[in-house]
């Protein structure tokens, strides 16, 4: 059977474009669609250090590092009472410039990804919209995608990937994507000029404040020309209650948090109010025949550790090895395109294990390292991403029964 590509890709993000990338410059036909006309906004602008090895293998790690995005070479966390942790420094833990990563505009990071996709060879069009993907006795076969111009046409390829984001275009449509019940989150962010930041090296660190009441928590994102993402994340329900306005929500939590509204006293406002709602998911299987899912439309966990585009990117490389390997073998089952799923989920799990650690009430990073300093270059490690390997899980051999006490000690009469 002919096929116009041997692989289509939906969507056009860091997860999309590593795929296209690397399956393109593999020397096979690639399409890349994306829906939105680039340059487009998009929410994520936190990197972890683990980007650096897919963005050499990718060939834009010179691009990064002569960008004007701000380095980011740290995290800091300020409890409920004000109290500013040490940060945790990524280079003090590993010398090395992998060490050192950035925080992006989404618009032009995206952008970037996409012309290196165009230049390894991707076919490559924004405001494209994909209908649908096509089955045949149950294998993904191609698309039928619109035009900017509004036309519409089927094309065949002999994989697809869906890396629509947290759209999740296959999984939506096959019923696989499942929310996270202890997970019912919200966001709601904007962006200010000349809000204060941390003075010398740390000055781009990614900063998350408690509030007071510890039933929220704000991000902190220092992007360039002065401008700093601010979002606050708490329950759906109790962030965003029915006929709740936004921007009325965003400003009465940032008056609950006094360690974050002192750094906007000669900050500005700039910008629209955005919002997300229950964004923690994950997809009951994330391959088939002749087709799988990437980065967010794989699934997504939380915001708070800054991981998603990290993930992304890994996901798109590790699914573009098994497009690779199952091309040239003639291979597009669902075994062999998903066959990196086990490993990765595997990894991930222990973001996903710290995720549910911070939103515990009784939880403080500072305490637990107070009481376990030998796990810091462990907890370090998970901020910078790497999860990939088992040593780093141990410390949840302490964290696991520390929390259980914590709790214990504090509903104790």
């Amino acid at each position: 059977m002919h096929f116009d590509y041997d692989c289509i890709v939906m969507g056009g993000g860091p997860a999309g474009t590593t795929v296209a990338s690397l399956v393109a410059e593999a020397g096979y036909r690639t399409l890349l669609v994306e829906r939105e006309k680039f340059p487009r906004f998009h929410v994520g602008e936190s990197l972890m250090p683990e980007t650096y090895g897919t963005f050499r293998r990718l060939g834009v790690l010179g691009r990064m590092k002569k960008s004007s995005f701000v380095r980011k070479v740290s995290v800091q966390f300020v409890s409920q009472s004000g109290q500013a942790a040490s940060p945790f420094d990524f280079r003090r833990h590993d010398p090395h410039e992998r060490s050192q990563t950035w925080q992006v505009e989404r618009s032009r990071f995206d952008a970037m990804l996409m012309e290196n996709a165009a230049e390894k060879g991707a076919d490559c069009h924004d405001a494209t919209r994909v209908d649908k993907v096509l089955f045949d006795d149950g294998r993904a076969t191609g698309v039928s995608i619109r035009s900017a111009a509004g036309s519409t046409h089927g094309v065949s390829s002999r994989v697809v990937v869906d890396a629509t984001g947290q759209s999740a275009h296959l999984a939506t449509s096959l019923g696989l994507k499942q929310i996270d019940p202890h997970l019912k989150k919200a966001a709601v962010w904007t962006y200010y000029q000349h809000a204060r930041r941390e003075p010398g090296e740390h000055g781009g660190a990614t900063v998350i404040f408690h509030a007071p009441s510890k039933r929220a928590w704000f991000w902190f994102i220092p992007l360039s020309d002065d401008v700093t993402s601010i979002g606050v994340v708490s329950d759906n329900d109790y962030l965003l209650p029915a006929r709740a306005k936004p921007g009325d929500v965003f400003t009465r939590q940032l008056g609950q948090c006094p360690a974050l509204t002192d750094r906007l006293t000669d900050a500005s406002r700039i910008g629209a109010v955005h919002v997300a709602r229950e964004f923690s998911y994950h997809t009951s299987r994330s391959a088939g025949d002749g087709w799988v899912a990437v980065g967010d439309a794989w699934g997504f966990i939380d915001p708070i550790y800054s991981s998603g585009v990290y993930f992304a990117m890994k996901s798109g490389e590790l699914a573009a090895d098994g497009i690779i390997d199952g091309l040239c073998r003639g291979d597009t089952s669902e075994s062999q395109l998903g066959k990196w799923v086990p490993g990765f989920a595997a990894g991930t799990q222990w973001i996903r294990k710290l995720v549910h650690a911070f939103y515990a009430p009784h939880f403080s990073f500072g305490r637990f390292i107070e009481q376990h300093p030998e796990h810091r270059g462990r907890l370090t490690d998970l901020l910078i991403g790497r999860v990939f390997h088992s040593d780093v899980g141990r410390m949840f051999d302490d964290m696991d029964p520390w929390l259980h006490s914590q709790h214990t000690r504090v509903a104790r009469p």
